[in-house]
């Protein structure tokens, strides 16, 4: 089967998370991804996230499987020069440096547009490409804390906390990949490209509901409530008998009368206090600690076992030791192993998302050795002689 995107060349141009991991997605679905990385040192990506058992960094295998890496120099005018040859042959180009940084280079949406004006020009950033923030620093951390989400996220009594991941830059890489694939669908009806300008500040707002809306038209502006939601209950963490964490959610009135039923206590759904969705929210902290009071004196998968027949909502917080064991992730396919030349076996790390019918996307590859495609980039894409090739390479060199 053809993936989606197998007809589609993508100049990836980012460095770190947001702008790799747009490439990363259009390359899951078939798109061929050529990276384009600085020479000798490549994208500070190789060098980041926990060590394999040989000391080698692994994130880079994944936020760089199935693509293509060659090294140019973009400060340098043979470089640039090299860029523009490869626009002529791209449908879209992906960057990620601060804003102003391309135009300094020449290489503004404006000049490339002119050498191949189907190009597709993804610009991911903090703050977005204007505004009077847009020249500032934005890594994820800070515009997290910009889009609303630091604010609500942990404990009332201690600061802010974060996610124990870079979401801010992945979902600016997220609205990055689709906003190509939009303007991919613009340029079927006109022939022209576009810029997609994805903000990371502006992708963490997205997320946050009717954050802004509740503020405008009550004047309520949203606290850090920890692991539960005010006025929804019970859906909290619980700890096991085992030592686990346990997920619940059996908020809704007809699945909360299941639950009563599984921990023993029926008449519960009928106690003023918790007899609707409102009571139960009012008396949260005591109905969790009536469910505390079960959940700490019972193992956790026979929990499970019981809140799954009777349809109540639970899980546990799984770790990544967990997800590699579980027959369900099994099943599906939800962690896939990638052949791994430099471990000698294979690599886990998670599948494809989401699932298509007819032309699912697929792993093609770890990420690549630095540089490892340039001299068939230029060769046969751009045409490049040997005696050309040469010279580039000498001027990286030195």
């Amino acid at each position: 089967m053809t993936a989606p995107l197998s007809s589609i060349r993508v100049i990836e141009l980012g460095q770190l998370i947001a702008g790799p991991y747009c490439g990363q997605l259009l390359a899951d679905f078939g798109a061929e991804v050529i990276k384009v990385e600085p020479p000798k040192v490549g994208d500070a990506m190789r060098q980041w996230g926990r060590p394999d058992v040989n000391g080698d960094p692994v994130w880079w295998d994944v936020i760089a499987r199935g693509k293509r890496s060659i090294t140019v120099d973009l400060r340098s005018g043979d470089g640039q020069s090299v860029l523009r040859d490869l626009v002529a042959e791209a449908d879209v180009l992906i960057e990620n440096f601060r804003p102003g940084t391309m135009e300094r280079w020449g290489l503004a949406y404006e000049t490339l547009s002119e050498i191949n004006p189907r190009l597709i020009m993804a610009r991911v950033s903090g703050y977005g490409q204007d505004g009077p923030y847009s020249g500032r620093a934005g890594f994820a951390s800070v515009c997290e804390a910009m889009g609303g989400l630091r604010a609500i996220s942990g404990y009332p009594d201690r600061p802010p906390v974060r996610v124990g991941l870079s979401l801010g830059d992945t979902m600016a890489g997220i609205n990055a990949a689709m906003g190509v694939l939009l303007a991919l669908e613009h340029r079927h009806k006109t022939g022209r490209g576009q810029v997609v300008d994805s903000a990371i500040y502006e992708s963490v707002l997205s997320l946050t509901e009717a954050l802004v809306s509740e503020f405008d038209a009550g004047g309520h502006i949203r606290q850090r409530h920890g692991s539960a939601l005010p006025g929804i209950a019970p859906s909290n963490a619980y700890s096991t008998g085992d030592g686990r964490e346990m997920i619940i959610g059996a908020n809704q009135d007809s699945v909360f009368r299941h639950f009563c039923n599984v921990i023993g206590q029926p008449a519960l759904a009928d106690d003023p206090r918790f007899a609707n969705h409102r009571s139960r929210g009012e008396n949260a902290q005591e109905l969790d600690a009536v469910i505390t009071e079960w959940t700490r004196q019972r193992p956790s998968l026979e929990m499970l076992d019981e809140l799954a027949a009777a349809g109540v909502p639970a899980g546990l917080a799984y770790t990544a030791e967990e997800m590699v064991e579980d027959p369900h992730f099994s099943a599906r396919e939800s962690v896939v192993r990638i052949v791994d030349p430099k471990r000698g076996g294979t690599l886990a790390m998670q599948n494809v998302f989401p699932r298509l019918s007819e032309s699912p996307g697929f792993v093609r590859g770890l990420g690549p050795e630095l540089g490892e495609d340039t001299q068939d980039v230029l060769s046969e894409i751009l045409g490049y002689g040997a005696t050309r090739i040469r010279a580039l390479k000498e001027a990286c060199a030195t």
